[in-house]
């Protein structure tokens, strides 16, 4: 069998790089999916974070006032 001619080898290696170049944007595509999915559930942590947030300041506020300590009157 006779060596490969120069341009069979450069074919060769396009032919893998076409490849390799497809199985790099697969991957980066799903990435991508993946990127866009924990984004959206970080939004939606955020956002039921600042809900719970509203409630909390809306208890705290029907809290009553703390009595004045004892301490405060001895001095």
């Amino acid at each position: 069998m006779p060596a490969s001619s120069p341009i069979d080898q450069i074919a060769e290696r396009v032919e893998r790089l076409l490849v390799r170049h497809e199985e790099v944007q697969r991957t980066n595509a799903l990435l991508q999916e993946q990127v866009d999915a924990l984004t959206r559930e970080r939004d939606g942590l955020k956002s039921r974070l600042a809900a719970a947030r509203t409630r909390l300041d809306a208890l705290l506020e029907q809290l009553p006032a703390a009595p004045p300590s004892e301490d405060s009157h001895h001095a």
